[in-house]
């Protein structure tokens, strides 16, 4: 559905998975640092909203997904996801219970699949599944709100390593300059509660999420991606969780193995005043060893960009990107260790999640 905000003086709106609302309102640079500063609010309203209610909704979906939800207190946000068989990542739901209804935001178009298949899976059990994406509209800050304190709110847990979690990157993190929160505001007063706030694009939102080396589904995940590529063990997995489908990939890997891929962080060439295509490739030298998966042109950074690549690509070499006859330097950052996984036996080495904040 497209947002109202549209109608806003100078927004233009975005493409692909984020059409429907504002890609910026005239200002992308100056609407990033605003939102980072905690002086803006960006539209998220084409994000999907799903309802799970009844007595066992949080041991059901405790069931379903990698994250612990047993004991989940009211106001508590976590990150879970649920998985295939086989690992890999099929959605992403962020989830905040309210201590009757468990809240899931979930990405543009998302939300019907999710609820028609959880509705699926609900056999004799005391819950109820809605899609409510027509009643409730996402909005998000980098601070909180305090004319909406009396709504819900899902703040974002990453860079944080949650309970039972693991991380597969440096204990610095750029994550932690980038504080999120989203808050759930009934779609009919949408407009008269952000009147008075200036609004960011999603221009700035990826800018600052891809800065923060934030993976986002659908956008840096295939078929293929499992939590581990993605350093997403840190806050959307429990290791100590009892069982749920993908366990066994998410152990085996974790324990034994390494995973196939990684997410790193990239430095483009900014002499070329372009951006290349999601999806372009990565190649040392001549050979192609992954993809863009996300790039955007930061306020400070320049432009800058995720990609998904092979794990044994030696982290200190120059790596290029290459869209059709434009190829672009870049410099990798290491998100995703090149040793990450195999933790079985390790005296030291990654960071281990502490108890649930």
């Amino acid at each position: 559905m497209t947002s109202p905000l549209l109608k806003r003086p100078g927004a233009v709106e975005g493409a692909g998975i984020d059409a429907g609302v504002a890609a910026h309102y005239g200002d992308p640079s100056g609407e990033q640092r605003r939102l980072l500063g905690g002086q803006a609010l960006a539209d998220l309203s084409h994000f999907g909203v799903v309802t799970v209610s009844g007595e066992d909704r949080l041991s059901w979906l405790n069931s379903l997904s990698s994250q612990l939800l047993l004991g989940l207190e009211p106001g508590v946000a976590v990150q879970t996801l649920l998985l295939s068989v086989q690992g890999r990542i099929e959605h992403d739901l962020r989830l905040v219970d309210d201590g009757q209804t468990s809240w899931l935001i979930v990405e543009p178009g998302q939300a019907p699949s999710i609820a028609g298949w959880l509705d699926r899976m609900r056999f004799m059990l005391r819950v109820s599944v809605t899609d409510v994406s027509a009643d409730y509209a996402v909005v998000a800050s980098c601070a909180p709100v305090p004319e909406f304190s009396g709504l819900t709110c899902w703040r974002d847990p990453w860079p944080g390593v949650v309970t039972g979690g693991y991380a597969y990157s440096a204990a610095e993190h750029p994550g932690v300059e980038r504080p999120w929160y989203e808050y759930l505001v009934p779609r009919p007063e949408l407009e008269s509660a952000t009147a008075s706030m200036k609004l960011a694009g999603m221009m700035a939102v990826e800018a600052l999420r891809i800065a923060a080396w934030r993976p986002r589904a659908g956008v840096d995940t295939d078929e293929k991606t499992i939590p581990h590529e993605l350093d997403l063990m840190r806050t959307a997995v429990h290791l100590d969780k009892g069982c749920y489908k993908g366990q066994e990939t998410i152990a085996r890997v974790h324990n034994l193995g390494h995973p196939p891929r990684r997410l790193v962080f990239l430095h483009l060439d900014g002499s070329m005043h372009t951006l290349p295509a999601p999806g372009s490739e990565v190649r040392l030298g001549e050979k192609a060893v992954g993809r863009i998966t996300s790039d955007a042109l930061h306020f400070e950074a320049g432009p800058i960009a995720l990609a998904v690549i092979k794990r044994n690509v030696d982290p200190a070499a120059g790596l290029s990107v290459v869209d059709g006859d434009e190829a672009y330097a870049a410099a990798q950052e290491m998100i995703v260790a090149t040793d990450a996984g195999q933790v079985l036996g390790r005296q030291t080495g990654f960071l281990r999640g502490g108890p649930r904040r």
